[in-house]
């Protein structure tokens, strides 16, 4: 009779394992993850650490780059799971459509509360007396009639051009020059090296607040959204994501940062490290945010997050 009763305790033990296991594990389809990914590189550093996180836990993820646009359509077409990118109030006007469709999903806190993004000049040129957005019409021969923005289609684009055509702060004459981060920073480099006059859209995080001296101007109006563009980062997935894979979406929901930490993350990207290495060797050298991103979270097979991270999976 012991020995029956042993062996039913033992089944039952073996069965509540097997079901802890199961409960914990993802569901299959599950492990492949979709991230979308705009080309600043904040965005890009963010979610290369969050794939270098994923992958070591035993998903599969795959970036595609795309514009706001496209990635926002991609979540509702169900063709991306995620995106890391959303800037507030920058890209509001792009995504709310989506929102009140319900075809997308904002993370209920930011992952970023300390950003800002508004148009910018070289320190030299605001000790010149280019301070505040009413100045640069002032400045208009010296600046070749251009205010250089990021990629076209891009919300700060957007707001610039409405500007531009209100002929709001007297820059109705002005042309916008669309390019991309790279191309928008290359411009601010040559103009710096040549004590040249440039408006530039600039952002933190970023390298360029440390890289450059530059002076962010003032007096905006809202014109690039509240209090002089601060502004905030927030993740958006699919509308049902966290029901469907609530262990991916856990990552997601402790993945926070700041303005100085990001900054200092995008820099190996600007020296043309590459991302997914710089994201490991992030990890190594900060202990205490692997500890904290991955709080709560398991693999994707229902194993301890933090001590079964395998940091070997990229290439």
């Amino acid at each position: 009779m012991k020995r029956l009763i042993s062996c039913c305790l033992l089944m039952l033990t073996g069965t509540t394992i097997l079901s802890n296991s199961a409960v914990a594990a993802e569901p299959a389809e599950c492990q492949n993850v979709r991230l979308g990914v705009v080309n600043w590189t904040d965005v890009i550093a963010t979610s290369s650490m969050t794939q270098v996180l994923l992958d070591g836990l035993g998903y599969k993820t795959k970036q595609t780059s795309a514009s706001q646009q496209i990635i926002f359509a991609g979540i509702r077409d169900q063709r991306l799971d995620m995106f890391l990118g959303y800037w507030n109030p920058l890209m509001t006007q792009t995504i709310t459509p989506f929102v009140d469709q319900k075809q997308v999903k904002v993370l209920a806190e930011p992952s970023l509360k300390d950003a800002r993004a508004t148009l910018a000049v070289p320190t030299y040129l605001a000790d010149k007396g280019l301070k505040t957005f009413a100045d640069i019409a002032r400045f208009e021969k010296e600046l070749g009639g251009k205010i250089y923005g990021i990629e076209p289609g891009s919300g700060a684009n957007t707001q610039i051009k409405e500007m531009i055509a209100k002929n709001q702060f007297g820059l109705g004459k002005f042309q916008l020059v669309e390019s991309s981060e790279a191309g928008m920073l290359s411009a601010v480099t040559r103009a710096v090296k040549r004590n040249e006059a440039i408006v530039f859209f600039g952002w933190a995080p970023h390298p360029m607040n440390v890289n450059q001296k530059m002076t962010y101007l003032t007096g905006s109006d809202d014109a690039l959204g509240p209090n002089e563009g601060m502004a905030t980062v927030w993740t958006v997935t699919s509308p049902d994501y966290a029901s469907r894979c609530p262990n991916a979406n856990k990552l997601l929901t402790n993945l926070s940062f700041t303005a100085e930490d990001e900054s200092r993350m995008m820099q190996p990207l600007l020296d043309h490290k590459d991302a997914l290495e710089a994201a490991k060797q992030w990890l190594r050298d900060h202990p205490q945010d692997k500890q904290r991103w991955l709080e709560g979270v398991t693999t994707f097979d229902g194993k301890p997050a933090a001590e079964n991270l395998n940091l070997t999976t990229n290439p």
